[in-house]
């Protein structure tokens, strides 16, 4: 029986009600980036400071607290705090910029996504707001003092949350209906002293007006003294409902010149308008005609040591006789019962409650992190009527190339502090976790990178705003298969539609990758950066200090895996259009050749394959044709295994122009056929197993990866092998000296960046495709294979426990232990032990190799977020079989079910 939440979804595709127009869409952050600096030398963090933000008019978009907007974010809504020790109310979220953190830039506040679904009928997120002064200086300060190798200074380091001395915001969201928001601010005293809070929900209208001169200014104005109408000549009449008595405030969307340059301001009224009012008592920094584009609901709330205050209030296109009351409380009681029903019926199995609690807020995080992205190049180069002339120096500066990109889209953001702008390779993989509760949502992800004002006319997708032309691996076709899947299995439906259009772009983009990360033409490629940051000896994306080039095994093991994904949506296509067969066997032969080129180049090059220590490596080409294997340990080492796909008897049965190409080539090419197993099944035919790594390369490369003075942490797969504590890789050029150390945390480096680091830490991505490859060996090479698991313990695995065992490694990262201690946490004793943050989550960008511990973005839901798509894994097997038959089990379903639904697809 489908869920109200799926009836909804299914309004909002058919046009029939438009569930999507209002949701989390509002940034965390819209200071500090590409698209708001107008500066000579693209100095992004500093053109537009956190300092700036309450005065300065943004361009492009807005940002706030726990905030909603519609889907063009013309109007949006927010709240602000002020504890009246602040110097400034609390607006926006706090943050260090890159050069003032000691690992780059960090958001330096507690919030949590609690609960979100697909249409937003119901949210729910968490602020804790300290009750005295925050620590902006102080947290700038220690931490610009603190090196690389220190750690960061945090705001709970400050003492600011001690006594629990501070407010828990949480802030919820129900629609009665697509225009009929429902909002309710609960308000709880942590502290054991009564305290003052001044609550101001904010209603603004993104500024359109002022660039060109185009544009109808909206406007905000008062109806009584707890109703503000808002009007706007596209998105039409709002009203905002505020319970109880409270005193309106008005003022403009504008910039403040005179604060900021000191030059007269445009406006009578100004941006920080209310700040001043509140903060400063200027009671001239508000319209007292209670008329603008910027309004506050102004409430003042004693509240005393552990009581709660809720505050209620609605936004709706109509008038209403009766905004609050007992509808208002049934309408939030009915949306928070349709979410449970909704994640129950995405996930039906049995999961403990810590498992579940988990996943919830892992699919709350995805949801929460869409945001209205707006970026249009052409404009943003030339400069806006009204504004002054942009430099020169854009002229030959960054995405001076994508002229055409035109963006002005809900999109899912990495981390909405920390990277709000759209990650091309990142977005691959948040639309698994996206497919399971709004396939919708996750195709348009995929599709609309692929679409003429995304996709450069040469094929190359877009990466992300700092540098649209880096190149990042290719795994959208991976991902758009990987949905096509799920919804499928999930809701029975096959799109076959997007598959097909995002696979005629997809090829516009695979020949970009040949003609231009193929220098040789030998099959090898370099592509550089490829979304490892500092994993090699040298930046990978600079010109080498050596000279010449290096053939990288990840992006060689990546073009590997793009042809079988593309490989496996063409024989999908072919199945009812035989023009595909042709385009299948394309692939078919260029993986071939990609796999040949892998494992044995020729008499004068170097084999990325080393026989002597079983495991892949770059190879560095000097100038002066010299050929260097770069023996560093690394998940450049372990990507090979991720290009395997098998192909099932049936599928060649019904594509025999298919089949015949593949036999000419397994009889006439014996010298490419080793990378074609074949599997004789009595009945069945014969199934086809397509793979770089050999049977017997897999085993080698397996002893390493599952050694756990390697690669196999407690914690997932690390990144780069510990053997590199110990024996650092050291490579000299001209009496500088290059090297990679082990470092399971931080980076000890800035040249990457510094806010990353992929030199021993888990990262989930890499970690997830591993365990998708070794569900695929195991579905070829079934339960006589198995490997020793860890290295040495004498215990031996088939490749399905193996990746059971990796699943439930990474897993173990978000729940308690026998200590009742959560790893992703680390030495934390606050999120450890108390009651008000233990169960609250916080999906980090990358792992500890050693203890777990969350580091980098704390908001990264995103591609951390696939643990959502491994909890649902582990609790079908576990509801599906116990554990003495699991293993048959686990054979006989995929065996079944072919290897097209994979769980974990």
């Amino acid at each position: 029986m489908m869920t109200q939440e799926e009836k909804r979804l299914q309004e909002a595709i058919a046009h029939q009600a438009h569930w999507r127009r209002w949701g989390s869409y509002l940034s965390d952050r819209a200071w500090g980036t590409v698209r708001e600096d107008y500066s000579p030398n693209g100095t992004a963090w500093d053109y537009f400071s956190h300092d700036q933000a309450r005065s300065r008019t943004y361009r492009w978009g807005e940002d706030g607290i726990l905030g909603i907007s519609d889907n063009h974010q013309r109007l949006c809504f927010a709240i602000a705090l002020w504890n009246g020790e602040d110097p400034i109310l609390k607006e926006r979220l706090f943050g260090l910029t890159g050069s003032e953190g000691n690992h780059g830039e960090d958001v330096k506040e507690y919030y949590f996504y609690l609960d979100n679904t697909p249409t937003h009928s119901y949210m729910k997120a968490l602020y804790k707001y300290p009750q005295q002064a925050f620590p902006y200086a102080q947290l700038v300060e220690e931490n610009k003092r603190r090196n690389r190798r220190e750690p960061e200074f945090e705001l709970l380091d400050t003492g600011v949350f001690d006594d629990r001395r501070y407010f828990d915001v949480f802030v919820e969201y129900a629609k009665n209906s697509a225009e009929d928001i429902l909002i309710q601010i609960k308000i709880i005293n942590r502290g054991t002293e009564t305290k003052t809070l001044h609550l101001l929900p904010t209603l603004w209208f993104r500024n359109t007006w002022s660039w060109n001169g185009n544009t109808d200014k909206p406007v905000l104005q008062a109806i009584s003294s707890n109703l503000i109408a808002a009007s706007h000549p596209t998105l039409g009449k709002r009203w905002l409902y505020c319970q109880g008595e409270t005193e309106l405030l008005f003022t403009e969307n504008e910039t403040n010149y005179e604060r900021l340059f000191n030059s007269p301001n445009t406006s009578a009224y100004v941006k920080d308008g209310i700040n001043d009012y509140i903060v400063q008592g200027k009671k001239e920094a508000i319209n007292p005609d209670r008329i603008g584009t910027k309004a506050a609901a102004h409430y003042v709330l004693n509240i005393d040591a552990g009581e709660t205050k809720t505050i209620q209030l609605r936004l709706c296109d109509s008038l209403l006789a009766e905004p609050f009351g007992s509808e208002f409380d049934a309408i939030f009681v009915a949306r928070q019962q349709e979410a449970d029903k909704f994640y129950e019926r995405i996930t039906p199995f049995p999961l403990s409650e810590d498992m579940r609690n988990v996943q919830r807020q892992a699919f709350a995080g995805m949801l929460w992190s869409k945001q209205f992205y707006h970026y249009i190049v052409e404009d943003w180069l030339k400069g806006d009527r009204n504004a002054p002339t942009p430099p020169s120096e854009r002229k030959k500066g960054r995405n001076r190339e994508w002229f055409h990109l035109h963006n002005e889209d809900i999109l899912s953001m990495p981390d909405k502090w920390e990277y709000p702008w759209f990650a091309a390779w990142d977005l691959a993989f948040h639309a698994i976790p996206l497919a399971m509760v709004d396939p919708d949502f996750a195709k348009y992800q995929l599709d609309v990178l692929t679409r003429e004002w995304y996709m450069h006319p040469n094929g190359q997708i877009p990466a992300y705003e700092w540098a649209f032309g880096d190149v990042n691996p290719p795994v959208h076709a991976w991902a758009t298969w990987r949905i096509y899947k799920i919804e499928q299995k999930i809701y029975g439906r096959s799109d076959r539609q997007f598959l097909e259009r995002v696979f005629q772009k997809l090829m516009l983009n695979f020949t970009w990758w040949v003609n231009r990360k193929d220098v040789e033409g030998n099959n090898v490629f370099q592509g550089g950066f490829l979304g490892l940051d500092n994993i090699g000896v040298f930046d990978r994306s600079a010109t080498l200090p050596t000279g010449g080039h290096i053939d990288q095994s990840d992006g060689t093991s990546w073009m590997g895996m793009y042809c079988l994904n593309m490989l496996a949506i063409a024989l999908e296509l072919a199945k009812t259009n035989p023009v595909y067969e042709d385009i299948a066997t394309k692939f078919f032969e260029h993986f071939l050749y990609i796999a040949d080129a892998m494992n044995h180049i020729g008499e004068e090059e170097i084999s990325l394959w080393n026989e002597e220590d079983g495991f892949y490596y770059d190879v560095l080409h000097l100038p002066n044709n010299e050929q260097i294997a770069m023996k560093v340990r690394s998940m450049v080492g372990l990507i090979p295994l991720f290009a395997v796909e098998t192909i099932e008897p049936e599928t060649l049965k019904l594509l025999p122009n298919f089949k015949k190409r593949l036999e000419w080539f397994i009889h006439h090419r014996p010298d490419l056929k080793q990378n074609v197993a074949c599997m004789e099944t009595k009945g069945m035919g014969a199934r086809r197993l397509l793979a770089i790594v050999s049977r017997d390369k897999l085993r080698r490369i397996l002893q390493k990866m599952l050694d756990e003075s390697e690669f196999f942490g407690d914690y997932g797969i690390r990144a780069v092998s510990r053997y590199h504590a110990d024996c650092p890789y050291v490579f000299d050029v001209n009496g500088c000296q290059f090297r990679v150390d082990y470092e399971p945390a931080e980076s000890s480096s800035g040249l990457f960046g510094g806010n990353s680091n992929w030199r021993g830490p888990v990262w989930f991505p890499v970690n997830y495709l591993l365990i998708e490859s070794l569900q695929k060996f195991h579905y070829y090479l079934g339960d006589d294979f198995k490997v020793e698991c860890s290295t040495g313990s004498g215990n031996y695995m088939t490749l399905w426990e193996v990746a059971s065992e990796i699943s439930q490694r990474l897993t173990r990262i978000f729940l308690r232990n026998s200590d009742r201690q959560r790893p992703v946490y680390g030495a934390t004793q606050k999120f450890q032990t108390d009651q008000y943050w233990q169960d609250l989550i916080l999906f980090y960008e990358y792992f500890h190799g050693d203890n777990g511990a969350g580091i980098g973005a704390s908001h990264q839901t995103g591609w951390t977020g696939l643990v959502a798509k491994l909890i649902q894994q582990l609790g079908e097997y576990e509801g599906q079989y116990n554990a003495s038959d699991r293993q048959i089990g686990a054979l006989s379903y995929l065996t079944e079910q072919s290897d097209e639904n994979l769980i974990i697809k």
